[in-house]
């Protein structure tokens, strides 16, 4: 895995979670600010983003406990690091 990689698949999986609330698809990047940013998610979002994201990496970077981030390319390196 790498850093793009894991950033494009949170990416997606993001987008994805916020299509299925019924928000529209946004543009996003590493630098993209997640909760009250460019991006209609809010603190159940991200729960379900990390459980999502568990599965597909299979790696918990938050099994010590809750690592607040704020940008999309933050959990990326979090799993890079995990992995």
């Amino acid at each position: 895995m790498n850093h793009a990689h894991d950033t494009s698949v949170i990416e997606d999986t993001i987008r994805r979670i916020v299509v299925e609330r019924g928000g529209a698809p946004v543009e996003m990047s590493g630098d993209t600010a997640q909760l009250g940013g460019a991006v209609a998610i809010d603190s159940l979002d991200i729960a379900t983003i990390v459980v999502e994201l568990e599965g597909q990496f299979g790696v918990d970077p938050f099994k010590e406990g809750f690592i607040d981030f704020k940008t999309n390319g933050e959990p990326a390196a979090l799993y890079v690091a995990a992995v």
